[in-house]
């Protein structure tokens, strides 16, 4: 297909192609929304079209965003931690990013777009945290429009070097392809390479969570320290005993600990993710007695009255 016949596929059916294109990228999908806004964009002026594109573009983009945020509401965090299983990094797990999207609130939405991986997985954190849906279709449009309208617009501006790309393509297609593939090997190869070594990490001592209870039970019960996002925590509540933290807290909240207690890491990443990130941390801090709980809160809430043996533990032990 040369540029004359891409040129009439958008004039004609240029804000059908951008709907559908976004709608499907907005919606995890692996399909490259930005290369078809930029031709639309250096095509839109001449075709009359560059509004109803734009318009076409942003309600994409909000149904997606407004799909996922019911989806959040709907299902929580398992929403999210479905999505985080699709990773091919487990160590990228979505507390990370739900972190983020706490620290900047509305602002967070607005620029999603540009954030890699934050596009998808900020609207359901929006829905399981119950934030008001007026609000949240406000910021996803403002960020949709910057977004689409940026692409556009670069699109327009950028017009001739968009065509001769095109017309390039047309000329050299096979040693385009062969670029192409070739960087996203480099691409799998890196996340793969990022796994194996999140699970070289992962390769320290655990403790299951029968040990756990046990050692809740006796005179000295280790610091269990709980990394569940904010999400989870809202939804299923706090686990009494435990201490609610964050990666990025970990050295202010258990700096005053002696450099022997016995820690204890729990969140519900796929992999234990997070947890084991904390007690990476914690062991580079200083400590020398820090364990992740194997399964996770999932391997907790399975194991035999979790609960009532955190709520065993004597008051003073629990500061």
């Amino acid at each position: 297909m040369d540029i004359g016949q891409i040129s009439e596929a958008i004039q004609r059916d240029g804000v059908w192609v951008v709907f559908v294109n976004v709608l499907l990228q907005q919606l995890g999908l692996p399909v490259p929304a930005v290369p078809t806004l930029l031709l639309a964009g250096s095509l839109a002026l001449s075709s009359g079209q560059a509004g109803q594109m734009l318009l076409a573009a942003v309600a994409a983009s909000v149904l997606a965003d407004w799909l996922w945020y019911l989806a959040g509401r709907g299902f929580g965090y398992r929403v999210l931690n479905g999505l985080c299983r699709l990773s091919i990094n487990p160590g990228s797990c979505v507390s990370e990013t739900e972190s983020r999207f706490l620290r900047w609130g509305l602002g967070s939405l607005v620029l999603a777009k540009f954030i890699p991986g934050f596009s998808t997985v900020a609207p359901p954190i929006a829905g399981a945290l119950r934030m008001p849906l007026p609000g949240f279709i406000a910021a996803v449009s403002a960020g949709a429009m910057l977004w689409a309208g940026g692409a556009l617009l670069a699109g327009w501006l950028l017009r001739e070097r968009v065509r001769e790309a095109i017309a390039t393509l047309n000329e050299h297609g096979v040693l385009v392809v062969t670029a192409l593939a070739v960087a996203v090997a480099v691409w799998l190869g890196w996340k793969l390479w990022q796994k194996y070594r999140f699970e070289c990490l992962a390769a320290i001592p655990h403790i299951t969570p029968a040990e756990l209870i046990e050692a809740l039970a006796s005179p000295a019960p280790p610091l269990l320290l709980d990394l569940r996002g904010a999400t989870m925590q809202a939804e299923t509540g706090p686990i009494p005993g435990a201490t609610p933290i964050s990666l990025d807290e970990l050295r202010a909240l258990v700096g005053k600990e002696p450099w022997d207690r016995a820690i204890v890491t729990l969140c519900a990443c796929p992999g234990d993710a997070s947890a084991i990130q904390a007690a990476r941390a914690l062991g580079k801090l200083g400590y020398t007695s820090v364990r992740p709980l194997r399964g996770g809160y999932e391997a907790w809430l399975a194991s035999a009255r979790p609960q009532e043996a955190i709520e065993a533990i004597q008051p003073g032990a629990q500061q």
